[in-house]
């Protein structure tokens, strides 16, 4: 059996933040597997990019319960790194998942229920081959459940050392503010919030009117969460991949995640632009994307998939770009616009 040897010089090189009022430290990047980890991808190109990562400083792994294609697939593939590659570093990685949206039939598997949100957690658990994930989300807000039950079985997670730490994904400002209220009478503290941002879908800075006109980074900054936000790329939008069209076997062309009707005239124009400011920096699209999403502080992580190796290593050059500086954020806020792209509004940001 296989055992990843480390580089030695793994820490130092990338940048750690602190989450919120915590005692954890996360890498300025992150590494999802919600892309990229299904078992239409090859395995070894899969172990490549972890193994990497980690050698590259990055200790923080994301899935969530239904990553693959199939559900399930991208745990069950860490679980084999973990255990063929990763042994000896366990307690060196940051493993969460994350249950909330549909993972079996029925109606037990879906949703905040205490019986899916446990049952889910277990079989992640199974999936990864360990006894406990260091950080377990709900990944939605579910309206037709009590949020005393939701976050009572964040409790029971963390209670039984299932979990190291809580959060919450894709919660609206006012829905994070009453969770934030029912945690405080559970006796429960959350650490994170994961939500999406990007300089196309820019939700978490606008005023929430039901939240007293503060924002989700207010909420979050304020109640002292770390904040671990996803798809700073806009799903591929802001790759540079699509400035001339759609690639063949491209996300888009797939049908995927990225629609190809966020694509349109008006969306590219502003991507186009931005990739102009990129390359008045001496960067590409994506690296400044994920400067631009790390430049608030309250902000901890982004998180990023990759395909390769390569991938990888190009957007963690993000680090090592210009600082930016108040005349290219004029210029960014020109075209960092809405573009339609929040794949999570209607399921659980806008509820």
């Amino acid at each position: 059996m296989r055992v990843h040897v480390a580089d030695p010089q793994r820490y130092g090189a990338l940048p750690f933040r602190r989450a919120g009022r915590s005692g954890l430290d996360l890498p300025a990047i992150s590494l999802g597997l919600w892309q990229n980890f299904g078992d239409a991808d090859p395995h070894e190109r899969r172990r490549d990019v972890v193994l990497h990562a980690f050698d590259r400083g990055i200790t923080h792994l994301d899935l969530a319960n239904n990553y693959g294609p199939p559900p399930g697939a991208a745990e069950e593939a860490l679980g084999r790194i973990l255990a063929r590659d990763l042994r000896p570093y366990r307690d060196e990685l940051l493993l969460s998942t994350k249950a909330g949206y549909d993972m079996w039939p029925g109606p037990y598997g879906s949703g905040g229920s205490r019986k899916y949100l446990l049952a889910s957690l277990d079989q992640s658990l199974a999936r990864l081959g360990t006894d406990h994930v260091d950080l377990f989300y709900s990944h939605r807000f579910d309206p037709t459940t009590p949020l005393e039950e939701t976050l009572g079985a964040l409790r029971t997670a963390v209670d039984s050392g299932r979990a190291r730490y809580v959060g919450i994904s894709s919660y609206s400002a006012h829905r994070t503010q009453q969770a934030l209220a029912v945690a405080a009478d559970l006796g429960l503290t959350l650490t994170v919030h994961q939500p999406a941002y990007s300089m196309l879908n820019r939700w978490i800075e606008r005023p929430d009117p039901m939240a007293g006109d503060r924002s989700l980074l207010d909420v979050v900054g304020g109640a002292g969460l770390g904040a671990v936000v996803f798809s700073p790329l806009a799903q591929g939008m802001l790759t540079g991949r699509y400035l001339d069209g759609i690639p063949a076997g491209s996300r888009a062309a797939r049908g995927g995640s990225l629609r190809r009707e966020f694509l349109t005239e008006e969306n590219l124009a502003h991507v186009r632009a931005l990739a102009a400011i990129a390359a008045d920096r001496g960067q590409t699209l994506a690296q400044l994307a994920i400067a631009w999403a790390l430049r608030d502080p309250r902000v901890t992580s982004v998180l990023l998939g990759a395909s390769s190796v390569g991938q990888l290593d190009e957007n963690l050059a993000a680090l090592d770009g210009p600082a930016l500086t108040a005349p290219d954020l004029d210029r960014i806020d020109e075209h960092a616009v809405e573009a339609g792209v929040n794949l999570w509004a209607a399921r659980s940001s806008d509820l």
